[in-house]
């Protein structure tokens, strides 16, 4: 009985490693299916609440890629292949440009900066990395004619 038992446990470990390998690796090939189709950054995003005094969400490691006129935000550690976050040109509002604070910094990518974006009702933090940011501001600054665009950035 102890055999069978030892064996069932083997078994199941081994079940659960494979799983575990398995999912790494999905996650991995959807990264570098992102990374591959070009027009992506490393970016990582908390939203902020809609109310004054409320406290903002926490940072999530993620991958931005611009699609024409809205950057599609997808988290890192996810499997699905469809944004958790779709942020549009038209009507954008970037209002701040700010270092990390120092309790901030340990969960994110060094030497980011943090820029304040509203879309509509959504108002979220962006945290990237300077050429990440340049692109982001060249992509907010080659708008077509007609499409209200709002900088508000710090240098």
């Amino acid at each position: 009985m102890g055999e069978h038992l030892a064996l069932d446990v083997g078994a199941v470990l081994a079940a659960l490693a494979a799983v575990c390998v398995l999912v790494f690796l999905a996650m991995a090939v959807r990264r570098r299916l992102f990374v591959r189709g070009g027009g992506a950054v490393e970016c990582s995003l908390r939203e902020l609440p809609a109310e004054e005094g409320g406290a903002p969400g926490v940072w999530r490691l993620g991958i931005g890629r611009y699609k024409g006129d809205v950057l599609h935000w997808h988290r890192v550690f996810g499997l699905s292949r469809r944004p958790r976050q779709v942020i549009h040109r038209r009507g954008l509002v970037v209002s701040n440009r700010r270092s990390p604070d120092p309790e901030e910094a340990d969960g994110l990518l060094p030497d980011v900066s943090v820029i304040e974006v509203r879309d509509g009702d959504l108002t979220v933090e962006l945290a990237m990395g300077a050429s990440a940011l340049t692109g982001f501001l060249a992509w907010l600054e080659a708008a077509p004619p007609g499409f209200p665009v709002d900088l508000h950035v710090p240098e």
